[in-house]
């Protein structure tokens, strides 16, 4: 015969929530998780994509119940902030969205000038200096230091022309409505198309590798329950589990640079 406590801890365990244990996370309720279409991070048409991966791994790892949806980039900060969405992915931080949003790294990029060959650019400055060149920006989208000084730069002048997603920018560029946009190595299979690759060239801004990560809504999951989030993330991490989603979309070394990184 079970002794009252053994018999009380076995009810707990045979009723918890598909997924439960003492250091996951509290699976009681269902989370919303929202992916943006962004090159090789999410394409809506085959619903495949780095994010919706990593989405697939974390949902699975955690036992929980999560709907995925997509929604853009814009109003996914937006509804964070006010706790009607959980989680996102692939997000960057700085001093106005650590107010609001937790985050938890699983890989980390430069940023690049995509910029017109007749727009006459051989280095960051020269865009900057040319009244005449209108830079493309995704709505909601920060980037690295140097990237977001010149886009608010621009902005200032009314020489940024925003956009929902990627695909609208590429049609800009080629119309010449804009002479550049900002990329990174997510964007590389669009741009090596011969309309793309035939009309521009890439730039470095030299900044440093920004950290992106899986974003939590500071108003809808307690600080504790953000850190279990965080924990599973870093096991995708550690086991080589990122790693290995980003080797199907990426060479090897590239892939391995994404991902390993000291955060």
């Amino acid at each position: 015969m079970l002794r009252p406590l053994h018999a009380l801890l076995l009810s707990c365990l045979l009723h918890a929530p598909l997924g439960w244990s003492a250091d996951g996370p509290d699976c009681s309720r269902a989370f919303t998780l929202a992916l943006h279409e962004h090159g090789q991070l999410y394409a809506s048409p085959s619903d495949s994509g780095i994010d919706r991966d990593i989405a697939d791994e974390l949902i699975r790892r955690s036992g929980c119940k999560v709907t995925v949806t997509l929604i853009q980039r814009a109003r996914i900060w937006q509804l964070i902030e006010s706790g009607a969405l959980d989680f996102s992915l692939s997000g960057i931080s700085n001093a106005e969205r650590d107010k609001f949003a937790g985050f938890a790294w699983y890989f980390s990029n430069k940023y690049y000038l995509l910029v017109r060959r007749d727009a006459e650019v051989a280095k960051i400055s020269d865009f900057a200096r040319n009244r005449e060149l209108q830079l493309g920006a995704i709505r909601g989208f920060r980037y690295s230091a140097t990237a977001n000084a010149l886009v608010d730069q621009l902005a200032e002048t009314q020489r940024v022309s925003y956009a929902s997603g990627l695909e609208p920018l590429y049609q800009l560029l080629q119309a010449r409505r804009i002479q550049g946009m900002i990329i990174e190595p997510f964007d590389y299979p669009a741009i090596e198309s011969d309309k793309i690759r035939e009309i521009s060239q890439i730039l470095e801004f030299g900044d440093a590798p920004v950290p992106h990560g899986l974003i939590m809504s500071k108003k809808s999951l307690s600080t504790s329950e953000q850190d279990k989030w965080r924990a599973l993330i870093r096991a995708m991490r550690a086991d080589g589990s990122t790693r290995r989603i980003f080797e199907k979309y990426f060479p090897a070394e590239l892939a391995r640079t994404l991902t390993e990184f000291k955060d």
